[in-house]
């Protein structure tokens, strides 16, 4: 807004300098047509190391359904993959060195507060791992969607987001969606799960939902509040090292406390016997373990990405956008049975997506004619000024 402001100043004061270069009318007419909103490439990428990053849920599942046991080596799983932005960020840090690497380090406060927000990370993490020993793919990933509308609610409280009615609509859909589940016959339960299993996994699948609503907001004011640059720099949007930067921080961070879980469960010493009993052979369990971990690594620096460059509601709405993708990766590579009740949940958490979708458009369009009317009034004017100004 600021920039739009700036540009009409100096585009008036042009005019009045050479007023028959550039009749008034002319002027307001551009004026009155703002640009279209393009998003940046930055946050195209991202999105699109989101949708990559979708089969990170898929081998977690299939890390559990064949004999996979350990909690906190699945949450470590899911945030342990940040020694691979290592080198990107050093060429990245090496290239920007003229402007001063010193520049280009996040602040200290925000190195803290990125390292508490990773610790919070991993246990949410823990907790998603929980409810996909459990639960089916399908079911999972469904609840997972519902962190969109504990984002919507933690983005009210915490960055002042404004509800409309299509916002309200998608948080009370992708509400109703994961309730949709409990009510069908058997409620989706697997085989060999019993009920107090599936229905503690539904819980904690979206207490990780919660949590995961939770931490999305508080990156996005961590950014804000101690990440704020000063001069020219502010105007244009962070680097993408500030993105890697973040996202090693948490990752580091929850990675610390995923091995103190791990080093208390005495896990080390029993991942050879996991590995030689895993249903797929020994070698295809390292092999699920590190791509695993890569998947999620680029589904994390999406996201990231998206919160940095964009919003933490945007990054919440891109995993939203994994349900339908999720559910078809469930039916093909795992076989779990798409029922009536799935069905309807998806076509609800769907409706709750696209409602939300459509309300940000009809926002756009409304704040757009604000800036238009704004410009013309100032044109407007002006274009008064200079009459009375003429001889």
């Amino acid at each position: 807004m600021a920039a739009i402001a700036a540009s009409a100043s100096l585009a008036m004061q042009e005019a009045a300098k050479t007023p028959s270069a550039t009749p008034p009318h002319a002027m307001a007419a551009s004026m009155a047509s703002p640009a279209r909103y393009r998003p940046s490439l930055l946050v195209i990428f991202s999105a699109c190391l989101v949708l990559i990053g979708a089969g990170g849920p898929l081998l977690l599942r299939v890390y559990f359904v064949h004999g996979g046991q350990r909690l906190w080596l699945s949450a470590l799983l899911q945030i342990s993959g940040w020694p691979l932005l290592l080198p990107p960020l050093c060429v990245s840090l090496f290239r920007g060195r003229r402007h001063g690497i010193a520049n280009l380090l996040l602040p200290p406060r925000l190195v803290v507060a990125a390292a508490v927000l990773g610790g919070f990370y991993a246990v949410s993490c823990y907790v998603y791992a929980m409810g996909s020993q459990a639960l089916p793919l399908s079911t999972s990933s469904l609840l997972l969607a519902t962190q969109l509308a504990f984002t919507a609610v933690f983005a009210f409280l915490f960055v002042g987001l404004r509800f409309t009615p299509f916002s309200a609509n998608a948080v009370l859909l992708l509400i109703i969606g994961p309730a949709v589940l409990g009510v069908g016959p058997g409620a989706g339960k697997p085989a060999g799960v019993t009920s107090k299993a599936y229905w503690t996994g539904f819980c904690e699948g979206i207490a990780a939902a919660a949590l995961a609503g939770l931490v999305l907001p508080l990156v996005e004011v961590s950014m804000e509040r101690y990440g704020r640059r000063t001069g020219p720099a502010a105007r244009a949007p962070p680097p993408y090292s500030t993105v890697m930067q973040m996202q090693a921080v948490m990752g580091a961070a929850g990675t610390l406390v995923c091995l103190l879980g791990m080093a208390i469960k005495s896990d080390f010493g029993a991942l050879r016997s996991e590995a030689a009993a895993f249903g797929l052979g020994e070698t295809k369990y390292y092999l699920v373990l590190v791509w695993d971990a890569v998947s999620w690594q680029l589904l994390n620096l999406g996201i990231m990405g998206l919160i940095t460059c964009a919003s933490s509601l945007l990054a919440g709405i891109m995993i939203a956008v994994l349900l339908p993708l999720s559910q078809i990766l469930a039916v093909l590579f795992l076989h779990e049975k798409f029922d009536g009740p799935k069905g309807i949940a998806l076509v609800l958490s769907l409706w709750g997506f696209a409602s939300y979708m459509y309300g940000e458009k009809v926002q756009q369009k409304k704040a757009e004619a604000h800036k238009s009317e704004l410009l013309q009034q100032q044109v407007a004017s002006k274009t008064g000024d200079l009459e009375l100004a003429a001889p």
